[in-house]
């Protein structure tokens, strides 16, 4: 039997692999065939074993798996800035839903790629999304050649989208029959909260669920003022209520998870729901820090997301580590906690478990997605490099990755996007930003 063909190969001073054994190997690099990783190994021996093959050399470059955002509103990022240092709820009602009222397809679609840009720039290749105009937010992942987990938010109240909840089911079921089976793209059910679903909605969308085989995402705990509205209306605290509803379960990814006790994390866990932990935002908005190392410690699939960049205020995922890292440490007041090994693998591998996906992406090995970024450690704040998975949490910023290829195809080289026009969206987005009206608070 001949050789299989290789279509690109990628070689750096280091390849990261983020197998269940964090392979790291010197001087190496991988094979890549059509949308899948060939082959990894030693550089000289892959460019021996398949030649004449284009090649993407990096004498200083560290080949990773491209990171996983667990947690989206990528069109949010026309909010950016908007609305700073307020309360959750505050903030919601009296700026991002009015705000969210005037949206239409067109606006979501151009904010959409604006964060496209940066997600690419910032070394994601996958991402979950939850928000208003999926259909608009799918067509702007399509263009850009990202990987992407979407779905239309749900609530009890009319959308600028759908209209009334009816219609929103309709909408729904349009987005599962288009992307049934797309190599790139799949759709979420998405109830927005435990507070703006009512228990027959939540129950609802569950059962679509589990009838489509699709991942339910929703905001879960997220700060005090939750918890205790779910006790006034139900009696229960939000994973109670979820459970009582019999919601909870392995196709629930349940963001932010900030106010659990511990037997709601022990329950959690029993029931395999996975966990969307956003720390910069939990952060910002004072909502709390999220029991994440004695989640993990009961065996809860934890990943990392940025939120949206109204409350974060970027999509940033080496930020986003960063701050992960080091919250946990202070907030157990211990520095073992949440260590540069565990952090990394909630944005990799940890993620695309979150995302149903381990087995597809998430980590660099043959036969799976050809999903990697290439950063460049020849700089001061990379060198000299001793351990590359703490530089990569401690030290390396998403400004760092240089090359990254989705799905084996290359949608960034040398720091410039291959499939979307960053200036013509930059210019877009600042005709639209000049029509929103200005808020000033905080100073």
């Amino acid at each position: 039997m001949s050789e299989p063909k290789a279509d690109l190969i990628l070689t750096g001073q280091y390849l990261l692999t983020m197998d269940p054994e964090q392979t790291l190997i010197a001087g190496g690099g991988l094979a890549i065939a059509g949308d899948t990783i060939l082959a990894i190994g030693k550089n000289d021996e892959l460019l021996a074993r398949y030649p004449g093959v284009p090649v993407i050399a990096e004498p200083y470059g560290l080949i990773m798996p491209g990171l996983v955002n667990v947690h989206t509103h990528a069109a949010m990022s026309l909010f950016r800035g908007l609305a700073d240092d307020l309360p959750l709820m505050q903030w919601l009602q009296e700026y991002i839903f009015p705000k969210e009222a005037t949206l239409t397809g067109e606006v979501v679609y151009q904010a959409t790629l604006l964060s496209l840009c940066e997600m690419i720039k910032s070394g994601t290749t996958s991402f979950c999304d939850m928000y208003l105009f999926a259909a608009d937010v799918a067509r702007a992942v399509e263009l850009s050649g990202m990987r992407a987990w979407l779905g239309e938010v749900l609530y009890d109240f009319p959308s600028p989208n759908y209209g009334t909840l009816e219609n929103g089911f309709a909408y729904t079921q349009a987005l599962l029959d288009r992307y049934r089976n797309h190599p790139l793209i799949t759709v979420t059910i998405d109830p927005h909260a435990v507070y703006t679903c009512s228990p027959d909605l939540l129950t609802r969308l569950g059962a679509l669920a589990r009838e489509q085989g699709a991942l339910y995402v929703i905001h879960l705990a997220e700060n005090e003022e939750e918890v205790r509205t779910c006790r006034e209306r139900y009696g229960r605290t939000p994973v109670a209520h979820l459970e009582a509803l019999g919601l909870l379960g392995p196709q629930m990814v349940a963001a932010h998870c900030v106010m659990l006790s511990e037997a709601e994390i022990a329950l959690l866990a029993q029931r395999g729901v996975k966990v969307a932990h956003c720390p910069e935002s939990n952060l910002k908005l004072a909502s709390g820090i999220a029991p994440i190392v004695q989640m993990l410690a009961d065996g809860i699939v934890v990943g990392i997301g940025t939120d949206g960049s109204a409350s974060n205020n970027d999509v940033d995922m080496f930020g986003e580590m960063n701050c992960a890292a080091k919250i946990h440490k202070v907030d157990r007041m211990d520095p073992t906690a949440m260590n540069a090994t565990t952090t990394l693998h909630a944005a990799t591998l940890g993620g695309a478990e979150v995302l149903g996906a381990g087995d597809r992406v998430g980590s660099l090995e043959a036969g799976k997605k050809a999903d990697c970024i290439v950063l460049d450690l020849n700089q001061p704040h990379l060198t000299p490099m001793y351990k590359p998975v703490s530089h990569l949490v401690y030290a390396a910023r998403g400004s760092d990755v240089i090359h990254s290829v989705i799905n084996g195809r290359v949608v960034m080289r040398n720091r410039q996007l291959q499939t979307l026009d960053e200036v013509a969206i930059l210019a877009r987005i600042r005709e639209i930003g000049a029509g929103f009206a200005r808020y000033r608070n905080g100073g």
